[in-house]
């Protein structure tokens, strides 16, 4: 079948993103048989006629479209990212009579009410890798999709369990001259690559364990090499690992900085790391292996609020793997989240004064979490009547503990101003 995969996403929060989770997809869609294209819009300005001029040179038979984001997660200045994905499904519509089909991560939160607001035919909810495929042939023999697993129709729940996955050695890698990069920028993008999904630390607000599961399931580490040698020898030498937890499970992280460096690739990339679980061979295999920055997202300097969030860490392993970083010669970007269940005046102030301490590169403060269904934080929001009981949550809702609306953005704005390295 003829296939028009579209990155729907044009939002460039802290970086452009190329889009991994598609790219993967229209691998997994190539390699069954089909002939595949993929059109990504960010950047494009007249996405209109970008669209038509895809749709009349491939004449898909079928059109996918990536969800990457449902908003901008931020509190203080809202964006709605849905509204241009909807508008984009019915240019489609309008140029074309192909199957449309939503998927990606913002999609899978939200299968159902996403799937009712995009008006698309249907749905992929999770990993679309072996999905995707399964439904093209049978929309391919004319046979009735419904029964495939991970599959949103109108009207209807997702057909089947919703799983953790299976082994992602099966599941294929990004390919580079899918990325439409042009050759001039090529060493400056930062390339997304996942060699790992699953987490098991159930942080109160993530929707990680939705759509990934809570078991890490991790790639070879020589198929990682692999992909990264390629994409060297494609121009790009910039990476950034979207794993949300590089440093889990700590084996492998070491052998797969160990892999890297012996690859002798002369690349550069960033990571997450999760703060509890970092050593001084972690962090000097990663300096050695190319790492040049790392998000420590630590959320708070205060430890009754570390527990309300559900960290399993504490200040004192943030200290440590912040100095281990700076040692090491790895930039170090913060993150505190202030708001969370619990939060007062005393636990603002003293998490300001924790990433004080830390001497940071850089700092991301954040007013407000967004709320996700599911997670723990949904539960405490509707025991506190922060949400109304029909509300499915796709139109963005925040968490910020009561009490805090009179003083938190002033105290916020007013330590931010002093201090040029943070970003609110």
């Amino acid at each position: 079948m003829r296939v028009l995969l579209i990155s729907a996403n044009s939002e460039t929060l802290y970086m452009t993103t190329l889009p991994l989770g598609l790219n993967c997809v229209a691998v997994a869609a190539r390699n069954a048989g089909h002939d595949v294209h993929l059109l990504d819009l960010m950047g494009n300005g007249n996405s209109a006629s970008i669209i038509r001029d895809a749709i009349r040179k491939h004449q898909p038979h079928v059109i996918g479209i990536s969800v990457r984001n449902i908003d901008n997660q931020n509190m203080a200045d809202t964006r709605f990212l849905l509204e241009p994905v909807r508008d984009t499904i019915a240019l489609c519509r309008s140029f074309s009579g192909a199957v449309i089909v939503a998927g990606g991560a913002g999609f899978s939160i939200f299968p159902e009410a996403a799937l009712r607001y995009l008006k698309a035919d249907m749905g992929i909810c999770g990993e679309g890798e072996v999905a995707f495929p399964a439904l093209l042939q049978a929309l391919e023999l004319k046979k009735n999709p419904s029964g495939i697993a991970s599959l949103c129709l109108p009207g209807s729940k997702v057909q089947g369990e919703r799983t953790e996955g299976g082994a992602l050695g099966a599941l294929p890698l990004p390919d580079p001259s899918l990325w439409t990069v042009p050759d001039d920028v090529r060493a400056e993008i930062w390339v997304p690559l996942q060699t790992r999904r699953g987490c098991p630390m159930r942080c109160s607000y993530c929707s990680t364990p939705a759509l990934e599961g809570t078991r890490i399931r991790t790639r070879p580490a020589d198929a990682v090499v692999q992909s990264l040698s390629d994409h060297v020898a494609a121009g790009f030498k910039n990476f950034y690992f979207v794993d949300n937890t590089f440093n889990l499970p700590p084996k492998y992280a070491k052998d797969l900085c160990g892999a890297i460096a012996s690859a002798g690739l002369a690349i550069h990339w960033q990571c997450i790391l999760y703060p509890g679980f970092v050593d001084e061979e972690l962090v000097r295999k990663m300096a050695a292996a190319g790492c040049l920055e790392v998000s420590l997202g630590f959320e708070s300097g205060f430890p009754a609020i570390l527990k309300n969030l559900n960290k399993r860490y504490n200040v004192d392993q943030v200290r440590a793997a912040s100095e281990l970083l700076r040692k090491h010669g790895i930039r170090r970007m913060g993150f505190l989240l202030f708001g969370g269940p619990g939060e007062t005046r005393e636990s603002v102030r003293k998490s300001m004064d924790f990433a004080d301490s830390l001497e940071l590169d850089a700092l991301v403060l954040t007013k407000g979490i967004r709320i996700y269904p599911g997670t723990a934080l949904e539960k405490v929001a509707r025991s506190e009547g922060h949400i109304a009981g029909g509300d499915d949550l796709l139109i963005p809702r925040f968490y910020l503990a009561r009490g805090l609306d009179d003083w938190l953005d002033p105290m916020i704005g007013e330590w931010a101003a002093d201090r040029p390295y943070c970003m609110t």
